[in-house]
């Protein structure tokens, strides 16, 4: 009740409240908050394959010199630089590299996919958003475990 009482409760206290309920019911509704969980997942999906992923992968490329007596050998490896997607962005190889980098991020981790920078920051977003989504999914199924 602390949610709708406007007196006694300041109201960034409500909100939090309110955002508790809504995303898992007070930590009792584990298919809502797994909901929650699965739209900002096919969010990022979405968006990794329309603004994230890099036209084609960048190739690393080797030059040195190789000395005529033999010796030794300097490589100089180089990337080129990222470029933004053109073209047809929604294919099955796009959607399957958007949801390795999606999987990824809902346990902290970075996927080593090279990304634009647009798609750098939805990574960094994703890496927070979704994990604290999967929290509360995992604590109302321990709530009904341990019951």
């Amino acid at each position: 009740m602390r949610r709708h009482d406007r007196s006694g409760t300041p109201k960034a206290e409500r909100r939090l409240l309110w955002a508790y309920w809504l995303l898992s019911g007070y930590g009792l509704r584990a298919g809502r908050a797994l909901g929650w969980l699965a739209a900002a997942m096919v969010a990022t999906v979405v968006l990794l394959m329309a603004f994230g992923l890099p036209m084609s992968s960048p190739k690393q490329k080797a030059t040195g010199t190789v000395p005529a007596g033999g010796g030794t050998v300097t490589f100089v490896i180089d990337k080129q630089d990222v470029k933004n997607p053109t073209g047809d962005r929604f294919t099955g190889k796009r959607f399957d590299e958007a949801l390795n980098v999606t999987l990824n991020s809902v346990v902290f981790r970075s996927s080593g996919q090279d990304l634009t920078t647009i798609g750098t920051y939805i990574e960094m977003t994703s890496r927070v958003l979704e994990p604290s989504l999967l929290a509360p999914a995992v604590l109302a199924i321990r709530g009904r475990i341990k019951r």
